[in-house]
């Protein structure tokens, strides 16, 4: 299990990033998050991050072959043999093929992508409810996942805020993105055999209850 390499597909607010940390800490597996991963190589200055950091500058979106590149960068630096999960990773189609075939080239491969299905008027409720650490980006819920002491971080005594992106009046935009560029991947990773999909709305114990019974019988020599 910890050599696995897994993807978490599913819209904002479904829980996925919070499903990841939990399972990379179960079973000693990387979450490689793409908006984490972005940031430390456009702080590292590296050549990768010099470019991604051109069009994050600009305002514009980052093109596939370097949002590839980022993230084949933060699997090229985990210790061999280490497992990962690519959570918010791939988001297109292009860069589903584009992660496969730099993943081939690497002898690795996918083996398994979780779908975290959720209905819409559920996800803006939760993201307008989520609050992240400003300090080492821990992810709560006032609703459901709320931290010891409010607006404080349980881990390192941070200052919980909402992301600009998480306010209501552009959630639906961000939806709307989802279903549009990153929707057609659930045909692409079930046509490869490699999707399963989970329900999303019931507790997050319950949630990775089933996200640990669809990893678990992988091959952990895989």
């Amino acid at each position: 299990m910890a050599a696995s390499r897994l993807i978490f597909l599913g819209p904002p607010g479904t829980g996925k990033g919070t499903q990841a940390q939990r399972l990379a800490q179960r079973f000693g597996l990387a979450a490689l998050s793409s908006g984490d991963v972005l940031r430390k190589e456009i702080r590292a200055g590296s050549e990768i991050g010099r470019q991604a950091a051109e069009f994050v500058q600009a305002g514009t979106l980052v093109p596939d072959d370097v949002i590839t590149g980022v993230m084949l960068a933060a699997v090229d630096k985990l210790t061999p043999g280490t497992g990962f999960i690519l959570d918010g990773f791939p988001r297109t189609v292009p860069q589903a093929e584009e992660l496969g075939k730099g993943l081939v080239a690497r002898q690795l491969e996918v083996q398994v992508v979780v779908d975290f299905q959720l209905d819409d008027q559920e996800i803006i409720k939760r993201i307008v409810s989520r609050r992240v650490c400003n300090k080492c980006g821990a992810t709560y819920n006032t609703l459901f996942l709320p931290p010891r002491t409010a607006d404080v971080c349980d881990k390192c005594g941070g200052e919980l805020i909402q992301r600009v992106d998480d306010r209501e009046d552009v959630i639906a935009t961000r939806l709307e993105t989802y279903r549009a560029q990153t929707a057609p991947l659930v045909d692409y990773y079930t046509q490869r055999g490699l999707l399963c999909s989970v329900d999303a709305s019931a507790e997050a114990e319950t949630v990775e209850a089933d996200v640990v019974r669809i990893v678990e019988p992988l091959d952990a020599g895989g």
